[in-house]
């Protein structure tokens, strides 16, 4: 079912006339720092950081995906460093993902997307020395990181003969998306998205005149729906990187396909504004984030 939200506590937070936040503002902030970081291959975008609360777990647990526009020359891992600190001083363990974007070596199709997919199955292998608890695991993304969360929800319909398909994909419950980028057919066609065009078919790439003629089947969320999980839109009424009408589209599109599908709209909002905790629009997410566990279930 399709709801459009315009939260009471996002109108009182943020006046309308308020200016927007830029990277500038968030990367000037004092970084916080992860409790360990873990590797799952040999490049050195291969790795995790791992943020764990105080106290005994197990531990309700986020996997974060960085956005960035697929490209690590943009951004990495640490661009999440204070939405993870503050979930983590909140009793929510973080798994934050790093992967090799499509201007690295290995990375676009499949790399980049064999990199996430190994990236989150780590966690089961880690979770008992951490105190995670897998039962319900959230995948939160940003920006392009939207569009590879919804992705790992998705994994489990992928195509049988995608060489991205897994035997054992691990189980996400829910997917948060802060303006993401999660249709990369409408991506690609849609020059006033901020990561432009070009930058799609190097991540979803070439096609064949054999088994893959298609490079959307197994890499746009669009095409693996229903994906059988919750999902929240979290997006910024007022965003000027990632246009507003793409989550307004995907959240038909979902709605449509049976799943439970919700667009959190924040008004005068932007698109830094997602990952910057103090703002309204981290304050929805956090609120998404926890519906997953309960009130209760958080210590």
């Amino acid at each position: 079912m399709l709801r459009l939200l315009l939260p009471f506590a996002a109108a009182a937070l943020i006046a309308a006339d308020a200016p927007r936040l830029t990277w500038a503002d968030l990367t000037a902030r004092s970084r916080p720092i992860a409790d360990a970081t873990v590797s799952y291959g040999p490049d050195a975008y291969q790795k995790v950081d791992v943020w764990v609360p105080r106290g005994k777990g197990p531990f309700p647990t986020v996997v974060m995906v960085h956005g960035g526009c697929w490209q690590t020359k943009i951004a990495d891992r640490t661009l999440m460093n204070w939405a993870a600190a503050d979930l983590r001083a909140d009793g929510i363990a973080v798994w934050n993902i790093d992967y090799r974007g499509v201007d690295r070596p290995g990375g676009g199709y499949p790399g980049t997307f064999a990199d996430v997919a190994a990236a989150a199955d780590r966690l089961a292998v880690e979770a008992k020395r951490f105190g995670f608890d897998t039962r319900r695991v959230v995948a939160v993304g940003h920006s392009a990181g939207g569009h590879l969360a919804l992705w790992l929800a998705a994994r489990r319909g992928l195509p049988l003969t995608s060489p991205l398909r897994t035997a054992h994909p691990l189980r996400i419950a829910r997917v948060v998306s802060l303006g993401g980028l999660p249709d990369l057919a409408d991506t690609a066609a849609s020059p006033d998205n901020g990561c432009g065009t070009e930058v799609v078919a190097k991540l979803v790439g070439p096609t064949d005149d054999g088994a893959r003629r298609d490079p959307y089947a197994d890499t746009s969320v669009p095409r693996l729906l229903p994906l059988g999980v919750p999902q929240d839109l979290v997006n910024g009424r007022e965003d000027r990187i990632i246009p507003y009408r793409m989550a307004l589209a995907y959240v038909n599109m979902a709605a449509a396909s049976g799943d439970r599908a919700a667009l959190h709209t924040v008004p005068a909002t932007g698109h830094v504004e997602l990952i910057a905790p103090d703002t309204a629009a981290w304050a929805e997410t956090k609120w998404a984030i926890r519906a997953s566990w309960g009130p209760t279930s958080i210590k």
